[in-house]
């Protein structure tokens, strides 16, 4: 027996404010006392180390007594983006043309506990994210992805270089490129992987979110299409007609 086809088409997505139409970090204080942080906490966050300031909070979070359970329970109440659901139903019953990853600066626990109970997770082959367990005293520990020399993002990930490696891994297993990427996101960080992108390429940037804006401020440097969308619908609509071009 021969098989099976490969997908044609690569779709990444973002996670916070993308499939969920919350910051997810944000988000889980909902489960702190008071659910506010102190002033000493919020004012300790240095330029590029989101990552090291978010392992402090939920390291406050746990001194606090905020159990897994409450943590889980605050990630699973995050509601989706609109139409992000039924952009991610639409790609179930065309999962012979296209392959789905995450590519997040949020973290596994998150993106994990969120996409398992939406009965998505079985979608992703990949999850590209910051690694994160609960450790023996209860409390949720974060590591960088990676390090990188990109001048553009943050110390603990550049989501072109994860991009680029993963494009050249799966090309090398696969025997040949994708026909066509797509890019999904809302932020600052989904830029740098979006000019990366080549003129058969799309990115979807969420229509007035900075992502936006910066694509529209970066000119010549950019090469995909830009299509902007306001629910995951539209990004749907788009994907369909692609899918129907054979």
């Amino acid at each position: 027996m021969s098989a099976p086809p490969q997908p044609r088409f690569l779709v990444l997505f973002d996670f916070d404010e993308t499939l969920v139409n919350e910051n997810s970090d944000d988000a889980v204080l909902q489960a702190l006392p008071g659910q506010r942080l102190p002033d000493w906490l919020k004012s300790g966050y240095r330029e590029g180390h989101y990552n090291e300031h978010m392992q402090q909070i939920l390291t406050y979070m746990a001194e606090r007594g905020v159990s897994r359970d409450a943590i889980r329970s605050a990630v699973e109440s995050i509601p989706p983006a609109p139409g992000a659901l039924a952009l991610l139903h639409f790609l179930q019953g065309r999962r012979r043309d296209f392959e789905l990853a995450v590519v997040s600066d949020a973290n596994m626990y998150f993106i994990d506990t969120w996409l398992e109970y939406a009965g998505v997770r079985h979608l992703f082959r990949k999850i590209f994210t910051n690694p994160a367990s609960f450790d023996a005293g209860g409390r949720l520990a974060l590591l960088p992805f990676h390090a990188h020399s990109c001048p553009r993002c943050p110390d603990n990930m550049c989501k072109q270089v994860i991009l680029r490696e993963y494009l050249a891994l799966r090309q090398k297993e696969r025997g040949a490129p994708f026909q066509q990427v797509f890019y999904v996101g809302d932020g600052a960080n989904d830029v740098c992987p979006s000019l990366a992108l080549g003129p058969r390429d799309t990115v979807f940037p969420r229509k007035d979110y900075p992502m936006h804006a910066l694509l529209q401020s970066e000119g010549a440097k950019f090469k995909a299409n830009v299509v902007p969308w306001t629910s995951g619908q539209d990004v749907a609509d788009y994907l369909e007609k692609i899918a129907e071009e054979r």
